[in-house]
């Protein structure tokens, strides 16, 4: 992979995996919302290596400019090997449950947003018979909790979506990868508790780029998440309506 575009790639986790690959040369197309942001992670990779890089600013709600700013991605490098969606936003939930314009736009942002970005990628790889992509989902789409129920179920929603478009982009050549984060120490989850189950966006992003260099499926970041996932998944419905998590 010589050729990758990184959307959120301001974020914490998706700034790691691309120091990354950086790292061996691959040319990166960085897309964000924030210049300055990108600018800022653009000098910090081109400080420790020499590569390429290249980016584009993109509000992911002005879905007009989706198509536009993934054709620019292609024409820069003539060609994309590979395809990682990282953006996302986690709202407070009480706050967010209040409001049908709130839900909206959290379901634009973390769902259709990533759903646009995938389908454009997988129309692209697909003729190309070759390529992948890599989608940032979460633990938190694998069962609705009532702590963060509306930004799970847009998350289980974008996990759904991939599972279908794995089995259909199998039959081109195409790797579709699933990565399940469970709580990380960014930026986005600044106003959480912590506690010994979060991890370090740098763990993440190794756990990322190797699932990518392996063109893996699916991947729980860290391990530990698919365990834990497990247990919350299968319990019984009548316990799971009595807990409060």
């Amino acid at each position: 992979m010589k050729k990758i575009m990184i959307i959120g790639a301001a974020s914490a986790i998706a700034k790691e995996t691309a120091i990354l690959f950086a790292r061996e040369g691959a040319s990166l197309y960085l897309v964000d919302i924030n210049q300055g942001r990108l600018e800022a992670v653009q000098n910090d990779i081109l400080a420790r290596y020499q590569t390429k890089i290249k980016w584009d600013i993109l509000n992911v709600l002005d879905f007009d400019r989706h198509e536009p700013v993934f054709k620019r991605a292609v024409e820069a490098f003539n060609g994309l090997d590979a395809v990682l969606i990282a953006h996302g936003t986690l709202a407070d939930q009480i706050d967010t449950q209040k409001s049908v314009e709130k839900i909206v736009r959290e379901f634009n942002i973390n769902c259709v947003s990533v759903i646009t970005m995938a389908s454009l990628a997988a129309n692209y790889f697909e003729q190309k018979k070759e390529g992948l992509i890599a989608v940032i989902s979460s633990v938190a789409g694998d069962r609705g909790r009532m702590s963060n129920y509306i930004y799970g179920s847009a998350k289980g929603g974008v996990t759904t979506f991939l599972q279908g478009l794995r089995n259909r982009l199998a039959h081109s050549g195409v790797n579709v990868l699933t990565i399940k984060p469970g709580m990380v120490d960014t930026p986005m989850t600044a106003h959480l508790p912590k506690n010994p189950l979060f991890a370090k966006p740098q763990d993440i992003g190794k756990i990322i780029y190797k699932a990518m260099k392996n063109k893996k499926d699916i991947v729980y970041a860290p391990a530990y998440w698919r365990f834990i996932m497990w247990v919350v998944v299968h319990l019984p419905e009548f316990v799971f309506k009595k807990l409060k998590m």
